[in-house]
């Protein structure tokens, strides 16, 4: 049994105001079963994704007119569903987090190639990695409890006498408390 083409007839979407560039790109992606339309700017998009709705889309930021900020911004609007993958020379914390907003699911530099751009959409698709569970374990009370009179020391200045009273303590209590060392947790 042969392996079946990444594409299987998925129709993409792909805007880019280089020619070159947007022509091999189409050619990569044909050439790996899918259904490639091409646009070179927010207009032509538009029109494309009106005459035949995509189900992925390839979208660069920088071209004349309108950004491909507002291109991914009008595809999700008009395409309920559409994947798009925001390529830039230009990138930016800034434009990643506005195009992610806006509904890009995934967001990557050029120069890529078509297997990198699959692998950018195939993670978009995956749910965001899960943060590690924290490591974190509560002091004991003995280390809380000589934290806190450490702190009310600073505070005082170091005046036992000053820290006693804050803490509601006998002076010699406080005294034999400050003698111990620091407990280990």
């Amino acid at each position: 049994m042969s392996e079946q083409p990444p594409g299987r007839g998925r129709h993409l979407l792909l805007v880019d105001d280089d020619e070159t560039f947007r022509e091999r790109l189409a050619e990569a992606f044909r050439l790996r079963a899918f259904v490639v339309s091409t646009a070179w700017d927010y207009e032509s998009a538009l029109a494309s994704a009106a005459e035949q709705p995509p189900e992925m889309a390839l979208v660069d930021l920088n071209m004349p007119g309108p950004s491909g900020l507002e291109v991914v911004e009008q595809l999700s609007a008009r395409c309920p569903g559409v994947e798009i993958v925001v390529l830039t020379g230009y990138g930016s914390v800034a434009t990643a987090v506005d195009a992610v907003r806006l509904g890009a699911c995934n967001y990557m530099h050029k120069p890529a190639h078509a297997d990198m751009i699959l692998a950018a959409f195939e993670r978009g698709r995956t749910p965001p990695l899960l943060p590690p569970e924290p490591r974190y374990s509560p002091p004991s009370l003995a280390r809380a409890e000589w934290e806190h009179i450490q702190r009310a020391m600073a505070d005082c200045g170091g005046n036992v006498s000053k820290a006693a009273r804050m803490l509601g303590l006998h002076r010699r209590t406080l005294q034999r408390k400050l003698m111990k060392y620091p407990p280990r947790d």
